[in-house]
């Protein structure tokens, strides 16, 4: 009756101490769209679906081989990138160990002994051996653990990838800012020219008593205004410079300056007329590093409840050890004592003031909060394509109708400027003319730098050429 009533118990304690805990409240489910609900046809000319390759080198299609050699440097020497690499390597480490702690373990050691006791000698001892132990994984806490740190490696190799996409993306962005820039001084240097020109004009004609002082003063005041713009331009040609070179890891002074002509950036967008027709939603976001990053998140947490449940379970271990024992060297190969252990141990988890179950508790709000970021870089992913698509679709629009604008506003200009000349205008209509001029050409150039920005942000939004493919090389 002892003996059953033992058994019993033991029974009891190895497969029901520790009761499973309730899971937590499952995720909410998102619905995707079947398509977008911006509709690339309505504003698109020619459109194809882009194979991967080219979403690969997707900056390649602003016809820039400066960009391009820009791009190549940053991937290989941005410090983000090369931190998450970092991070990657010491995730595929950690998965190692992991592993490694599912094998036994086997000890080698050897010992040398001299006691005295009074004065005298009690002899020398000298021991050599082996030690070995192993914990079976009866409940599957080792195996959840391996499991968890299988999905850290492949979120490692997923926010690699993110991050790749996000340097590349920012690259370019700061290139196009920069060119940008660089083509609003162009277009600044040569308003600058030609207000000087009316400038002297007007001179002429006030000494000749044709226009009055005040149109002088208005004709110096628009020059020095013109030459006020200049100096801020620079500054910011200077400062998008050093971004784009720290970008690429280099000095902030590293970048050697491309020539530029007014019309360059103006041109850009058109080599980018024939865009793409973006895959549906559900396939974009396999596309998205940022999102199968996070699935792998929620893989990694939900590993982690599972071996805090095992954890609560009881633990086995199985040990021992041989080995030889004598007073001298000599005597280890002949006549030395042969010493053998074997250990086999159950670790039962009876009473721990309830910290097994907080850790369960504590897992499954980790997994809880891996869902909803998963969750919330889905909703992300989903808003930046349509903002995207939305931005690309109203400057296109915003371009045409500038550069009609501006157009018209250079004809006014010569025109008033000859009038001018001749006596038929005065100079007000001129002085507004150019000023409309300037304008107009400075927000051609804004709303080719949006387009080009916007390009970037879609293909950013669509992956960015991201492979869900496991990284075997690393620069």
């Amino acid at each position: 009756m002892r003996r059953a009533t033992a058994a019993t118990l033991f029974s009891g304690l190895v497969c029901g101490c520790a009761v499973p805990l309730p899971p937590g409240p499952a995720p909410q489910a998102i619905e995707l769209p079947a398509a977008w609900s911006a509709d690339p046809a309505a504003f698109t000319a020619g459109a194809a679906r882009l194979d991967d390759e080219a979403l690969r080198s997707w900056w390649r299609r602003f016809g820039d081989a400066q960009l391009d050699d820009w791009q190549q440097r940053a991937l290989s020497g941005n410090a983000r990138i090369q931190l998450a690499q970092a991070a990657w390597l010491q995730a595929r480490a950690q998965r190692d160990a992991a592993i490694a702690a599912l094998s036994p373990t086997l000890d080698a050691s050897v010992s040398a002994q001299r006691g005295r006791a009074g004065g005298q000698s009690t002899g020398n001892r000298l021991e050599s051996g082996l030690q070995g132990r192993w914990a079976p994984d009866v409940f599957g806490a080792q195996r959840s653990a391996v499991d968890a740190a299988e999905a850290a490696v492949a979120a490692g190799a997923a926010t690699l990838g993110d991050t790749q996409v996000q340097v590349a993306a920012e690259v370019t962005l700061a290139w196009l800012q920069l060119r940008g820039t660089m083509a609003r001084q162009v277009i600044a240097r040569e308003n600058l020219a030609s207000q000087q020109e009316t400038l002297q004009i007007t001179d002429w004609r006030h000494q000749a008593g044709l226009v009055s002082l005040l149109a002088l003063e208005q004709a110096r005041a628009a020059v020095a205004q013109t030459e006020a713009l200049l100096p801020a331009l620079l500054t910011l040609v200077q400062q998008r410079r050093h971004a784009l070179a720290v970008l690429a890891g280099l000095p902030p002074a590293a970048l050697a300056l491309p020539e530029i002509e007014a019309s360059d950036l103006v041109r850009q967008p058109q080599a980018l007329a024939d865009t793409f027709v973006p895959d549906a939603p559900a396939d974009t976001l396999r596309r998205r590093a940022d999102v199968r990053a996070a699935e792998y998140e929620v893989a990694a947490a939900l590993a982690l409840v599972d071996q805090a449940e095992a954890l609560r379970r009881p633990s086995f271990s199985i040990g021992g050890s041989l080995g030889l024992s004598a007073v001298t060297l000599g005597a280890m190969t002949q006549g030395a004592s042969v010493v053998a252990s074997l250990l086999g141990g159950i670790s039962l988890p009876i009473f721990d003031g309830g910290a097994g179950r907080a850790q369960v508790l504590a897992q499954q709000a980790a997994l809880a909060q891996a869902q909803q970021r998963h969750r919330a870089a889905v909703l992300g992913a989903l808003q930046q394509v349509e903002d995207a698509l939305v931005a690309l679709r109203g400057d296109r629009l915003r371009l045409q109708s500038l550069s009609a604008a501006a157009a018209a506003a250079a004809r006014a200009a010569d025109l008033a400027r000859l009038q001018f000349g001749s006596g038929l205008v005065d100079f007000q209509t001129v002085l507004e003319t150019q000023r409309t001029q300037f304008s107009t050409q400075d927000a051609v150039v804004g709303a080719a730098t949006d387009i080009g920005i916007d390009h970037v942000n879609l293909f950013k939004a669509l992956g960015g050429g991201w492979r869900p493919l496991p990284i075997t090389d690393l620069p």
